[in-house]
């Protein structure tokens, strides 16, 4: 049997002439409510429709209403051909989402949506995300906005709270009730006295100025403003190559935030990270190289195939395994020839104590490596007598014999299973506090650390290590 969905609008005399015969056609009509004016307009012409207000007396939320209405009109489709008439556009109806979902052959008849009745009033013209008070959580929202179905204060009240945390709660919008509208706050959007199918909340488009919530767009079209030809000088001067230290630096503040457990800091410096990264992709948009959406299409397609065992046949029951598949599968997509390549391909901006584990970690899967740690040591002990016996000497080769003994001590914590960075970081740390209390010791004593002698000082420093192992 047929279905044929009908958008209404919004009061009378909206209906279509094709939406008019379709429902004075003889089928079966439902009406989804007889209480808005549209609705009402309806059974005033003596359109013969069955309204379905009852479901809604007899549904838990919004979700259960329009899984109800969908079914109920799906179920008299088995028997008979079906009209199902809706307000505003069928596009701005949840039930008639489900329809079109679950049956192909739907005839659809629109009519004047919800949100172009509302626009066209405040002369808002243009592109503008439109969405059911219902279905907003999880919606994606740019300004111009409009949100319909502001049927209570209740829902009314959780319209706000997620407008709030996109756009901030003192942005001005316009609450359509009625054929009334006014002008209020969004945090005072629950406070108004009255609330049916025709309320509706609108936010017009707001310079940066003004607003309080801003996201990854608004980042990218703010600093574009900065590097245009009235922009800053600072901004407009920056290349891909003039900011590439910040870049480490702001990644480097960030570990600090979270190693301490700042939240405060870790908003800022994530913030600070993302705004390196829209650095970056402005300056390849300038190069023709790519563009933003490129640079997120390409992570996401990366997550995609790095996880087959998420979105593929592989299976990874621990962290390792899933590393493991991660790993295999970077390799098929770099196409690396021979070992050398995965070797090399490892960033030589890296710290060169990362580097070294990194590389020592890749050469480990080709078989190049010690047969366990004890192996390392002893191969530690004939670097330290090298770098003995360079010394005094030649100053290239010396530099070379320490550089083996750090890049075997990396190779000794990745066969201990311990992190080189973390390691080194906690033994600095340690360092320099125990060096801030033998300063204390000294000057307590009244003395100053640049007058004592190197064994004077290892005194001391000898008394603060056993203080901690007290």
């Amino acid at each position: 049997m047929e279905i044929t969905l009908v958008g209404i609008g919004l009061k009378g005399g909206q209906l279509t002439l094709e939406g008019y015969e379709a429902a004075t056609s003889g089928k079966k009509v439902f009406l989804r409510t007889a209480l808005s004016e549209s609705g009402k307009w309806i059974m005033d012409k003596g359109i013969k429709a069955e309204p379905l207000d009852y479901i809604y007396e007899r549904s838990r939320n919004f979700d259960t209403l329009s899984e109800k209405l969908a079914k109920t009109v799906l179920d008299a489709a088995r028997h008979e051909d079906v009209v199902y008439l809706v307000d505003g556009d069928v596009s701005d109806d949840v039930s008639c989402g489900i329809i079109l979902k679950k049956r192909r052959s739907v005839k659809v008849i629109n009519g004047v949506s919800k949100a172009s009745a509302y626009l066209s009033r405040l002369a808002i013209g243009g592109e503008y995300t439109a969405v059911s008070a219902y279905d907003i959580e999880g919606a994606t929202l740019s300004l111009p906005v409009v949100v319909f179905d502001v049927d209570s204060d209740f829902i009314a009240g959780k319209v706000k709270l997620v407008l709030s945390d996109r756009f901030g709660d003192e942005i001005p919008c316009c609450f359509f009730h009625g054929g009334d509208m006014k002008k209020i706050m969004l945090y005072e959007a629950d406070r108004q006295d009255k609330y049916d199918y025709s309320a509706a909340i609108v936010i017009d488009k707001l310079d940066f100025l003004h607003r309080q919530r801003f996201d990854f767009d608004d980042l990218y079209d703010i600093l574009s403003v900065l590097r245009s030809e009235n922009g800053c000088p600072w901004d407009r001067a920056q290349t891909k190559d003039s900011i590439r230290m910040n870049t480490i630096e702001e990644a480097y503040e960030l570990i600090d935030a979270v190693k301490n457990g700042d939240e405060a800091g870790i908003m800022e410096e994530v913030g600070d990270v993302i705004l390196q990264t829209v650095f970056q992709i402005l300056f390849a948009e300038d190069r023709g190289s790519f563009t933003k959406r490129d640079a997120l299409s390409a992570i996401c397609e990366k997550l995609i195939s790095r996880h087959t065992h998420i979105f593929g046949a592989d299976r990874a029951e621990k962290a390792d395994d899933a590393l493991a598949v991660w790993e295999k599968n970077k390799k098929i997509e770099k196409g690396y020839a021979s070992g050398a390549e995965y070797l090399k391909a490892v960033p030589s901006s890296f710290p060169a104590l990362m580097r070294a584990e990194k590389v020592s970690k890749r050469a480990a899967k080709y078989n190049l490596d010690f047969n366990g740690a004890e192996q390392v040591f002893d191969k530690i002990y004939e670097e330290c007598d090298k770098v003995r016996r360079e010394m005094g000497g030649d100053s290239e080769k010396l530099k070379s014999e320490c550089g083996d003994l750090l890049f075997l001590a990396a190779v000794l914590c990745l066969k201990l299973g311990v992190e080189c960075e973390e390691a080194l970081t906690i033994s600095t740390e340690k360092f320099i506090d125990r060096f801030t209390k033998v300063e204390s010791a000294i000057k307590a004593d009244g003395k100053e650390m640049k007058d004592l002698t190197a064994e004077e000082i290892d005194g001391y420093y000898n008394e603060v290590k056993k203080s901690e192992n007290r």
